[in-house]
């Protein structure tokens, strides 16, 4: 999923090299992952020739979200304040991270800090 958010849509050789060296796997193994994040939903494809080009049916941020929501329901019993008091309390979001969260969430709102 990085190489293709990064690079865009890309066959499964372009997905292959762009892993080497440090993951030399094979084939038939990157072209089965390929098909198994289409059909959860992450990829689509296209096909020109013979050729697939997979691409991302996201952005990387919408796909984050969706996996930070699993683990709010998860982890958190659906809580988004317990999960964010556990972040602060362990030290995973800094004082910078919660000004920049903070103003955020007043654009969000439409006032001005």
């Amino acid at each position: 999923m990085e190489f293709i958010w990064s690079v865009g849509p890309s066959t499964a050789d372009a997905c292959r090299a762009a892993l080497l060296p440090s993951r030399s796997l094979k084939d038939s193994t990157v072209r089965t992952v390929l098909r198994r994040l289409e059909a959860k939903g992450l990829l689509k494809h296209r096909v020109e020739g013979r050729t697939f080009f997979y691409q991302a049916t996201q952005p990387r941020r919408h796909f984050a979200a969706r996996a930070v929501q699993q683990i709010i329901d998860r982890f958190c019993g659906g809580s988004v304040q317990q999960l964010l008091v556990g972040m602060v309390e362990n030290k995973v979001l800094k004082q910078k991270d919660l000004e920049q969260l903070a103003r955020r969430i007043a654009l969000e709102r439409g006032e001005k800090k």
